[in-house]
């Protein structure tokens, strides 16, 4: 078993290798041509090692078997999503080295490895999967921010208290991301999976958002830092590994994290008090590198058409239900094991906080996105979500 993992892992790496040499390549005035025949900037820095060119990279890891090995099984490499969180653990892994092999009756199967523990920048994953690089990765939508904030649109800080808000707004979306990623970044979307409700952890009494004022906050994104500071809180960008030993050192106050992925975090050990609001979820798309999906057999592909929908259903039906299994363990539910079984306070939601919400997104959160992301992302909300959620962007800012 750990030789398996420490070759994942070195399997990644290589190819994360192979990326930055031909990045090298293209700063050394060569210019380097993308999975779909276009030449792509570099924008990674220098190679240490070296590795086979990102091209190569996808044709290798998405090739079919050599002929002295035609009775083996043609194998897929993937990049999956966060480790040690329900999605993958019982999902993405599990369809992947179980499912998938057991639908295609042993003549398909495939590697996977979380990117978290592979050495695999979250930042990255788009740019690796448009290179070929990864040929087959889940890219956490929240990481987008900083270089493609327009895809961050559906997940919002503010903008879906419940998932049945947030279907509403991914469906309203959706062909644009899919259109997009295919047409502009040279990318297969496949899959589009979420995470339990992002919600506030504190380590002192709270009744409400109006008491996070000077409060330290840890956030994952732009639009949850955006959410907090407008309420007069301090927004800290932590590392989802450093959270609990954040909380421990009193280096923040309150964290905003999933409900079942900070119980497994021991936040539930680390703080009192728990707001259920969802400022966000977190959406992740799983997605192809088009070369290397076109590259498969085309019996694999139908397969994968048919049952990448199917898992997707499951994980946003069990993401529900392990949003509402994450309180009721923080909270002390004698259903739970003794060991996620918290004793923390369940703060109630006021319809005064909700409005709040509701006013901080139409005021701060989609007004600061649209100054980041540009006057072309207003365009496309009012094509998609803001039609669907009764939220027009202004069309000049």
């Amino acid at each position: 078993m750990l030789h398996c993992s420490l070759w994942k892992k070195r399997w990644v790496r290589g190819l994360v290798l192979g990326a930055l040499y031909g990045a090298a390549w293209s700063a050394h005035g060569h210019a380097m041509p993308s999975a779909h025949g276009h030449v792509l900037p570099s924008a990674l820095p220098p190679p240490v090692l070296h590795a086979a060119a990102p091209a190569q990279a996808a044709v290798l890891a998405a090739a079919p078997p050599r002929s002295d090995a035609a009775a083996k099984p043609y194998q897929m490499r993937v990049v999956g999503g966060l480790a040690n969180v329900n999605q993958y653990k019982r999902w993405e892994e599990p369809f992947w080295t179980q499912t998938l092999p057991r639908l295609s009756a042993g003549r398909f199967s495939a590697e996977i490895v979380p990117f978290d523990r592979a050495g695999v920048p979250g930042q990255e994953m788009l740019r690796l999967l448009q290179l070929g690089v990864v040929p087959f990765g889940t890219v956490l939508m929240a990481s987008l921010a900083a270089q493609y904030p327009r895809y961050t649109a559906p997940d919002l800080a503010g903008l879906n208290p419940d998932m049945a808000s947030l279907r509403q707004s991914l469906a309203a979306f959706r062909p644009y991301l899919e259109q997009s990623l295919r047409e502009q970044q040279g990318v297969e979307a496949l899959a589009v999976y979420v995470y339990p409700a992002q919600v506030l952890f504190c380590r002192k009494p709270l009744s409400g958002l109006t008491d996070l004022v000077g409060r330290r906050v840890r956030v994952s994104s732009s639009g949850q830092a955006d959410f907090v500071e407008a309420l007069g809180a301090m927004a800290v960008f932590t590392d989802f590994s450093q959270v609990a030993a954040s909380m421990q050192s009193g280096a923040v106050d309150c964290a905003v994290t999933g409900t079942l992925s900070g119980n497994t975090l021991g936040l539930h050990r680390l703080s009192t008090h728990l707001y259920p609001m969802p400022l966000t979820w977190g959406l992740a798309i799983f997605a192809a590198n088009r070369r290397a999906w076109e590259g498969l057999p085309p019996d694999l592909r139908t397969l994968l058409r048919r049952e990448l929908p199917r898992l997707e259903a499951s994980i946003w039906e069990a993401t529900q239900r392990d949003t509402a299994e994450g309180i009721a363990c923080n909270t002390g539910a004698r259903t739970c094991a003794p060991e996620q079984r918290g004793d923390m306070a369940l703060v109630p939601v006021l319809a005064q906080d909700d409005r709040q919400r509701q006013t901080l997104f139409a005021t701060v959160v989609l007004p600061r996105w649209l100054q980041r992301c540009g006057r072309s992302c207003a365009q496309v909300w009012n094509q998609t979500i803001g039609p669907a959620r009764g939220l027009p962007a202004p069309t000049a800012h």
